[in-house]
């Protein structure tokens, strides 16, 4: 098998840290960027000219056409852009503002959007290419209290799935990891910003972190082997559940769906009608 570049976000801690470093000991190669790139002094150090490190702040679109170029320049080619980089904003849905929402926005939709944008036009010159992108089982279904952040990964999951049709004739495959619990850094005061709170959800929200706590999470350093088959496949997935216990909720998620929009599809037939 031959080696290949990988050009990954967020690579500083959490899945983002955890697959540059294990790519690096199969033999990859590694752009690996952060905001702040001494947090890459690590891997730096120990993989020497394998691994480039890279400033990269995604909400600056400029600062990503950048990085994409150095990198190509670098490495010349890239096989994987793994946008990795995001976090969650925690709070109800009347509490969140619109700044609040925005910003998030800006780092887990947009950055990545100036990521992919910016290195579609050399996958597209070299022919081939993987694009994929970090997003969770919160795609399928949604939580209280992180809906806004929920709202982001289904935002994200169309994104990619149309990407995924508009760029298959260019040799370009896509595909959307999602992760369940885990225990990454995720949840660290580094991964979610909080909303201003309101006093009459709070004891909604003591309540819901206090579910969180007790939900089995996964090991982190288990995932590398199944991301290395998604990208050594000839015909990777569109989508891929990264863990266990995703399918039997998102499973029992569209079961219910399905359930009530055939409970209701004579209503919704009649609002058909006939256009003149």
């Amino acid at each position: 098998m031959n080696s290949k570049v990988w050009f990954i976000t967020g690579a500083s801690r959490g899945f983002g840290h955890v697959w540059a470093e294990a790519a690096l000991e199969r033999g990859d190669s590694v752009a690996a960027t952060a905001r702040n790139v001494d947090s890459l002094a690590g891997l730096k150090k120990k993989y020497g000219k394998k691994v480039l490190t890279l400033e990269l702040d995604v909400t600056r679109p400029g600062q990503a056409k950048t990085a994409i170029a150095e990198a190509y320049a670098y490495f010349g080619r890239l096989d994987i852009v793994l946008n990795n980089a995001g976090y969650s904003l925690v709070g109800t849905i009347e509490e969140a503002s619109a700044e609040d929402v925005k910003a998030m926005y800006e780092t887990n939709i947009f950055g990545a959007l100036a990521v992919i944008q910016a290195a579609l036009p050399l996958l597209r010159e070299q022919g081939s290419g993987h694009i994929l992108g970090t997003s969770s089982n919160l795609g399928h279904v949604t939580l209280p209290v992180i809906g806004y952040y929920s709202s982001s990964k289904w935002a994200f999951e169309a994104i990619h799935e149309s990407l995924a049709i508009e760029v298959k004739d260019f040799g370009i495959k896509v595909t959307i990891i999602e992760p369940g619990a885990y225990a990454t850094e995720f949840g660290s005061q580094d991964s979610l910003k909080f909303a201003a709170g309101m006093e009459i959800y709070a004891d909604f929200k003591t309540q819901f972190f206090g579910r969180l706590k007790d939900m089995e999470r996964g090991d982190p350093n288990a995932t590398p082997q199944a991301l290395f088959q998604i990208v050594d496949a000839e015909n990777p997935p569109l989508r891929f559940n990264l863990g266990s216990q995703n399918l039997p909720g998102v499973r029992a998620a569209y079961e219910e769906r399905l359930a009530l929009w055939e409970k209701w599809d004579t209503v919704s037939s009649s609002a058909q009608g006939m256009a003149k």
